[in-house]
């Protein structure tokens, strides 16, 4: 009966593999998950047999995309829920300060070392205060995600808003938990580990919802984003000189949807199969392209993050700059959102990025007065027609980050700015038509479903969630051949994995 089974092969997939990720569109994934389901069930009556099934498949999980990376993710756990409880329980506010700051070096310097020691070794060399080599450094997939969740975890101990955890096998599982280790949601611990003391309880709502996100996170992934990014966007933007500016232009606004079905994509899949197993993760997204501001936009946007910041950067450094008022306000936006395009990568296009955005946000801060005065002498304060302006404006300054975020480096954002704006041919718009129908459509299509109401979401939602179960897995299976009969050969990592 198992003569014919290669048990060599077969236990290659349970080996890290640097070219063999185990994304969650995988075959093999929906083959474990599976199995992972039918094991949560059986061991439903013992929370402890839960908890560490979901430790051993997560650490599993992450060892399959980052090798034996998963060491240092369990060196973060150990260091940050001692360090963190330690603090906690300090009597003595020098101690306590002494035992936060620590935590900080620490979890700032891993993250610094891994993802910044390079960066800054060309930017010395670049001054000519040296001729260093770059080091031999891989940067371990997840990182910047799960070092925010450690660092909430002892900031919110250090300002006394939570209570410490007195389990390390409640708090492993908060910080190994495999939907969202790889690229967020950034969940706090003040939110999760609650989850994980409780009896966990799966509603039909939550099944519905779950059936909804993966549908929709798929189809945004693997249909839509994965394939005008392979067939069109990746083409101009790796020779943007090669191809007219209306391409440039197109591919950009194919971008521009491509990294909001990639990560939203992802985080309805994390959020779905996390309620599966009864745990609710934040949202992440919310309509980001109908913001009628930069500041709008970023409370749409990545919410997990900017919400993050928002808490434990901005605030801190709005209070340290009151005296200075609103200018103050503004300092602290500048270096909120450097530090944002600089948490992106170690790149100098991250860190343009970052002060496009911060400047943006800057001058709006400082000039609301004034725009308010004009808007209210037109009589357009409230109207459809100002909030319409307003998104299209907002849309295409969003744009202009988009392509310095999405270029490999500065002189590639020139070349596309420089093809746009000085090599246009915008008849040239027709051909393309033409020639990249199937990227035209889906790009039309995803702003489409991007710009639905989001109660017909809901409505949708609903019918599922009082469909049969045997509906439901018969919308799933249809979405899951769907995908696996559009992509490409190659399964695509989600972009914000490289963060």
């Amino acid at each position: 009966m198992f003569s014919n089974i290669d048990f060599n092969k077969l236990l290659q997939l349970f080996v890290y593999d640097p070219q063999d990720h185990l994304f969650f569109s995988t075959s093999f994934f929906l083959f474990l998950f599976l199995a992972l389901l039918i094991v949560y069930r059986l061991t439903a009556k013992s929370r402890n047999a839960k908890i560490f099934t979901l430790i051993f498949f997560s650490l599993f999980f992450y060892y399959k995309n980052s090798g034996y990376f998963f060491l240092l993710l369990f060196l973060s756990t150990f260091i940050n829920f001692y360090l963190g409880n330690l603090l906690y329980k300090a009597k003595s506010a020098g101690i306590k300060r002494l035992l936060f700051i620590l935590a900080l070096v620490i979890d700032l310097g891993l993250l610094g070392y891994f993802k910044y020691t390079n960066f800054f070794l060309r930017i010395l060399n670049d001054l000519h205060a040296g001729n260093f080599q770059p080091l031999d450094i891989l940067l371990p997939v997840g990182i910047s995600f799960y070092t925010f969740k450690a660092m909430s975890y002892v900031i919110e101990l250090y300002i006394g808003s939570m209570e410490p955890t007195n389990s390390l096998k409640d708090f492993s599982l908060y910080m190994f938990f495999f939907p969202n280790i790889l690229a967020g949601p950034i969940d706090r611990a003040v939110n999760f580990l609650p989850q994980v003391e409780n009896d966990i309880v799966i509603t039909k709502e939550d099944i519905g919802r779950a059936i909804f996100l993966i549908m929709c996170g798929l189809f945004k992934k693997n249909v839509i984003a994965d394939y005008i990014g392979i067939n069109f966007v990746d083409r101009v933007y790796q020779v943007p000189l090669r191809f007219t500016g209306v391409e440039n232009l197109l591919a950009t606004y194919g971008y521009a949807l491509q990294v909001y079905c990639d990560f939203s994509g992802y985080t309805d899949l994390a959020i779905g199969i996390a309620l599966l197993l009864g745990y609710k993760l934040m949202d992440n997204f919310n309509v980001p392209f109908i913001a009628t501001s930069v500041a709008d936009y970023w409370r749409r946007w990545h919410i997990s993050l900017s919400t993050w910041l928002l808490d434990y950067m901005f605030k801190p450094l709005q209070m340290s700059f009151r005296k200075w008022k609103i200018y103050g306000s503004a300092v602290a936006i500048f270096l909120t959102f450097f530090a944002v395009g600089l948490w992106h990568g170690a790149n100098w296009t991250y860190v343009v990025f970052g002060l496009i955005h911060s400047t943006y946000l800057a001058v709006s801060l400082l000039t609301i007065k004034y725009r308010k005065a004009i808007y209210d002498k037109l009589h357009l304060t409230g109207t459809k027609f100002l909030k319409v302006f307003q998104i299209i404006i907002t849309f295409h300054l969003l744009l202009v980050g988009a392509v310095v975020f999405r270029s490999d480096s500065l002189k590639t954002a020139k070349n596309v700015f420089h093809q746009i704006f000085h090599f246009f041919h915008g008849a040239v718009f027709f051909q393309w038509i033409q020639g990249y129908s199937k990227v035209a459509i889906l790009i039309l299509l995803g702003y489409i479903l991007h710009f639905i109401p989001k109660s017909i979401d809901k409505k949708v939602q609903n019918l599922i969630t009082e469909s049969p179960l045997v509906v439901q897995a018969l919308l799933l299976a249809v979405m899951i051949i769907v995908v696996f009969q559009v992509e490409s050969a190659q399964l695509q990592p989600v972009i914000y994995f490289n963060f």
